[in-house]
């Protein structure tokens, strides 16, 4: 995965000359406090760079381009210490090309009761200046995060934290690449869609490979290297008797090496961040990469079955938001229901490619037969997820629009043992409840396949879908199904209306 610390936000305050040197200064000195604080913060991933005052149109529009053009910089935050009359920002702002969080916010945090003067006064005047600046964005239509509290409140640094790591995973994906092997699986809806649109409107680009193309990389792949990758395996996991050195089924464990090996390679010379592959199109493949593609996307690859390259690239987005992060991201697919009155729930799961970054405890490493795609018997991780907080994430083309849809849930501890389910689970309890929940995804057009997140909140894909220029439709503890049906009418209403 990529070192968030590589990236930085720039910390501009917006002025003017009017308030004269001495005031000027002090703004200056509160500036470089708030960076500095901003930059020292556990809950903000990626550097914050203070940059001079900017008092003028032509001082405002020569950082918004060199901003632009600056390869580590993946946002600004805008704040307005003073009045800063908003027509000096409109050229840079039409120019600015990165994610903007207008902080709120001021330097003092409490009114000093007996000293307080006009001299103070004009100093701190965020309350109206940024309003006038936030009156600008908006006439601008400007999608951007507000952010509203002192700035050294750990609510705001929590917030401030989100949208850095949601200008992360959308700068990640500027210039992305991510490969298909084979096509998507037959008759299959919503793992197609638009991807020159997607390009256009994301950044990154989707191209196919025959499988033939990873098999020749796959037949080069060394013993040697196989048999080193093999003893990792046996460290890593907890091996099945049969998969052991010297037992019936340990040329399958060499095998899946062999194709982990092949594929990462692949992806490292195509230079890759992701990729997709279908049961259906396996030519020349012995078996499905099942460990191959868990492992990956452990390692911070992207990845989704069946040809849907849109969640495969999801994964890896939230994968690069949530680094340094306790928890992991993984391609997920609801698989089937346990409709007990007293407790519904959803079994999530797949064939075989849960990430391990999920893993509660150690994962077995074991082969079974996969009943579908007539190949050999697949290696795989098998393991159950821990219980706590999650989200799933779905992205789906509309037609004339993208859509993220964002269901909370909280993952619990199976109440029974799972001893003849040979892949890695999850079993989670959709907000408000099962009926609402489920009704309001399938309402919304969501896809059976998700990115499943144990440690990003629906607010980091909110501020995503924000720098994205898509819609965002959340499911939570709040929703209400009729409010929602409403609330999707207006939507389509007005992406109908804003198409381009």
């Amino acid at each position: 995965m990529i070192n968030l610390k590589n990236l930085e936000a720039w910390f501009i305050t917006g002025s003017q000359h009017l308030y004269g040197e001495e005031t000027l200064k002090k703004v200056a000195e509160h500036s470089v406090a708030i960076a500095k604080a901003l930059n020292s913060a556990q809950q903000i991933p990626i550097k914050i760079i203070f940059k001079p005052t900017v008092k003028s149109t032509e001082e405002i529009h020569a950082v918004c381009q060199e901003a632009n053009s600056a390869k580590n910089c993946i946002g600004v935050i805008a704040w307005m210490h003073t009045f800063s009359p908003a027509k000096m920002w409109i050229t840079g702002l039409k120019i600015l090309q990165k994610p903007l969080l207008h902080l709120h916010t001021q330097f003092n945090r409490d009114i000093p009761w007996k000293d307080i003067d006009m001299d103070f006064m004009n100093l701190n005047q965020s309350a109206h200046g940024d309003r006038e600046f936030g009156f600008m964005m908006t006439r601008l239509r400007m999608k951007r995060k507000v952010v509203v509290g002192h700035w050294q409140d750990g609510e705001v640094l929590e917030r401030i934290g989100a949208w850095a790591r949601a200008a992360a995973g959308w700068h990640d994906w500027q210039g992305a690449k991510f490969v298909r092997f084979g096509d998507n699986m037959r008759y299959v809806a919503v793992t197609e869609g638009d991807k020159v649109e997607a390009e256009l409107k994301f950044g990154y680009s989707v191209n196919t490979h025959g499988v033939g193309d990873l098999v020749k990389m796959i037949s080069d792949v060394r013993e040697t290297a196989i048999t080193k990758l093999c003893d990792q395996y046996s460290q890593q996991y907890k091996l099945t008797t049969s998969l052991r050195k010297g037992n019936s089924q340990h040329s399958s464990l060499r095998e899946a090496a062999k194709i982990e090996l092949g594929l990462r390679k692949f992806l490292q010379q195509g230079n890759y961040k992701g990729f997709t592959d279908t049961f259906e199109d396996l030519h020349g493949l012995v078996q499905l990469p099942g460990i191959a593609a868990q492992r990956l996307m452990n390692d911070g690859y992207g990845f989704a079955a069946e040809g849907d390259w849109k969640t495969a690239a999801l994964v890896r987005a939230m994968k690069t938001m949530a680094t340094g992060l306790k928890g992991g991201n993984s391609f997920m697919e609801d698989y089937t229901y346990h409709f007990d009155p007293k407790n519904k729930m959803v079994l999530g799961a797949h064939m075989l490619e849960i990430c391990a970054s999920l893993a509660d405890g150690k994962p077995s490493c074991e082969i079974h037969p996969l009943s579908i795609g007539g190949k050999a018997d697949a290696v795989r991780l098998v393991f159950d997820v821990a219980a706590g907080a999650a989200i799933n994430a779905s992205i789906v083309d509309m037609g004339n629009h993208f859509r993220l849809l964002v269901n909370e849930v909280q993952a619990i501890k199976p109440p029974q043992d799972l001893p003849k389910l040979p892949v890695a689970r999850v079993l989670w309890k959709p907000y408000p409840d099962m009926q609402t929940g489920c009704a309001a995804w399938i309402l919304a057009g969501g896809a059976h396949h998700t990115c499943y997140s144990q440690n990003l909140t629906a607010e980091h894909l909110e501020d995503f879908t924000s720098m994205a220029g898509i819609e965002y439709v959340r499911i939570g503890k709040n929703t209400d199904l009729h409010q929602f049906k409403n609330e999707l009418r207006w939507n389509e209403v007005y992406y109908q209306l804003n198409q381009k």
